[in-house]
């Protein structure tokens, strides 16, 4: 039976969203889920308190539930971002990820997570690093393969993958690039096909270039509109947007049947990203993608359930509304699974 679990953050949007690790796992209990990924192992123990994370990890099993763990960001132009894991190494990055990694080995959580970025709340290109004036992209990525090549020997030693996600500031071209280089054996892909489109990338064009590589999920759906000269993306429950599931989880599944299917909910905000698909610093900026990829995500404007008004309407109800943005997507996810008689 393949297990349908949540993505957690404990604080999102300024809002905390949990108490502690044991009210985090009985919630995931309470609303039928299977499991978790906790980002980051540093939020939910900051001092690594090796009997707290025993407790929970015996909290977990006695559930059923599987742990997944975040351990931080991989690109090094942006972990100044990071002053915990800086601070479990004592001032050394890579030994506070070392720290991280052995933990998590520790307590059995082997598949953990990553990103090369975050939003950051800018307009336009600036939104996230990809476009940063200080350094190029390619010299971020650049940077970034020699520092995973650095946690390769590591991860190797404690049994671990590391799943890099699909942010809004990669394509997958260049994860599937940094897997490669850095070492397929220990990394993989943590796959969120809402944060596709950022980059101009179709979903289904996208999932399909990275299923053989995904270890891990964040699951949500995309709805998309056009907003002269920009196509502006929105976050959806899994069912409401433009993926086809049953198709993408055949794929996923096919490819890695133990796959957990971790859903990312959202809350208070719908994640609107503009892409700004006719501008030439941000074409050039994307020298993988092709003409026919760019015109096949345009074709899935305004094909979602939502309606503009309904995604840009905010709350502050964060957490009942991830909780519900979480369930509507299981139980499609789940729907498509009984289908499929997975």
């Amino acid at each position: 039976m393949t297990a349908v679990g949540s993505d957690i953050r404990y604080s999102f949007g300024g809002h905390d969203l949990w108490k502690d690790g044991f009210e985090l796992l009985d919630s995931l209990t309470e609303q039928g889920l299977d499991g978790c990924n906790i980002r980051t192992l540093d939020e939910l123990a900051p001092t690594l308190d090796q009997g707290y994370l025993a407790e929970l990890a015996a909290h977990a099993d006695q559930r059923g539930l599987y742990v997944e763990m975040g351990i931080g960001k991989v690109n090094p132009f942006m972990t100044a971002e990071l002053p915990r894991v800086r601070a479990l190494g004592d001032g050394d990055y890579l030994a506070g990820m070392t720290r991280m990694i052995e933990t998590c080995a520790r307590h059995g959580w082997t598949t953990l997570w990553t990103a090369c970025g975050g939003i950051k709340g800018y307009p336009g290109i600036y939104a996230t690093d990809r476009f940063r004036t200080d350094v190029d992209w390619s010299e971020q990525l650049r940077v970034t393969e020699a520092f995973l090549r650095r946690l390769a020997p590591v991860l190797r030693a404690n049994g671990c993958r590391l799943g890099i996600e699909t942010h809004e500031e990669i394509t997958t071209f260049e994860v599937i690039r940094l897997v490669e280089a850095a070492g397929p054996d220990v990394l993989g892909i943590c796959l969120d096909p809402g944060n596709l489109p950022a980059n101009g990338e179709s979903p289904s064009a996208g999932i399909e270039r990275v299923a053989p590589y995904v270890i891990s999920t964040q699951l949500r759906d995309v709805a998309l509109f056009q907003e002269n000269p920009d196509l502006v993306r929105f976050l959806a429950p899994c069912g409401d947007g433009v993926i086809d599931w049953a198709w993408a989880l055949d794929l996923l599944l096919t490819a890695n049947p133990q796959l957990n299917l971790t859903i990312e909910g959202i809350g208070g905000i719908r994640g609107e990203l503009h892409a700004q698909v006719t501008d030439p610093v941000w074409l050039a900026g994307h020298p993988d993608l092709s003409a026919g990829e760019l015109t096949e995500l345009g074709s899935l404007v305004g094909k979602a359930s939502e309606d503009l008004t309904t995604l840009r309407t905010t709350s502050d109800r964060w957490r009942p509304l991830h909780d519900r943005f979480v369930s509507r997507s299981a139980t499609h996810l789940r729907s498509v699974l009984e289908l499929k008689n997975v």
